[in-house]
């Protein structure tokens, strides 16, 4: 009698471990996202993951560093290329619809992807802006990689800035915690379910 819960458990997790493989084999070929998306994925991605340590390293710096200028003025120039890419890219998905996730999940699963997407993309347009008001209500110039200056759209504002620098601040926390979900339920598909979920966004076949 005291080993049935645990029985019972097991079965309903092979039960489910067994949808998820019936999920993935309805899939075949596996659909992918078009090559531009998956550049557009992976160069924003790649960005990403170099504007953090560089925000970090470059608030540690006093302001009589020589290099403190330069390593901001990298940020913001990343941040404005990741703000275009999420232009293009919100573009491209609506001429080029995405692979449909109803082949690996169950609908509330679809469901919560979308969400924690729409909430990805709504950040990756809020912190750029952000920090965009920061410099330009601030006064401070946006100068993409030392080249090409970007306008002023907004006039000086210190409580702009403020609000900018609040929203700034706000959104970099949101951001690492969805991206810390994306990589954990990328990692669930990877090692656990196994499903080929990954190369939907990949030029290659896995698994």
């Amino acid at each position: 009698m005291a080993l049935y819960p645990f029985a019972e458990l097991t079965e309903k997790k092979e039960s489910y471990m067994s949808d998820a493989v019936t999920h993935a084999d309805l899939q075949a070929p596996l659909a992918r996202y078009s090559l531009l998306a998956q550049a557009f994925h992976w160069v924003s991605a790649a960005l990403m993951f170099a504007v953090v340590p560089i925000a970090w390293y470059m608030t540690t710096l006093e302001r009589t560093d020589p290099t403190r200028e330069d390593w901001y003025s990298l940020h913001k120039s990343i941040g404005i290329t990741i703000l275009v890419l999420s232009v293009l890219r919100v573009i491209w998905r609506q001429l080029d619809a995405p692979p449909s996730l109803s082949g690996f999940m169950r609908p509330v699963e679809v469901a919560a992807v979308h969400v924690a997407h729409g909430l990805l993309y709504v950040l990756l347009f809020a912190m750029p802006i952000s920090g965009y008001l920061i410099s330009a209500a601030g006064g401070h110039p946006v100068v993409l990689f030392g080249l090409l200056p970007v306008p002023a759209l907004v006039p000086v504002d210190h409580d702009l800035a403020k609000i900018g620098h609040t929203l700034h601040d706000l959104g970099q926390w949101a951001l690492y915690g969805l991206v810390g979900l994306h990589v954990l339920g990328t990692g669930f598909h990877v090692f656990i379910r196994r499903d080929g979920l990954l190369g939907r966004m990949l030029p290659w076949r896995v698994g």
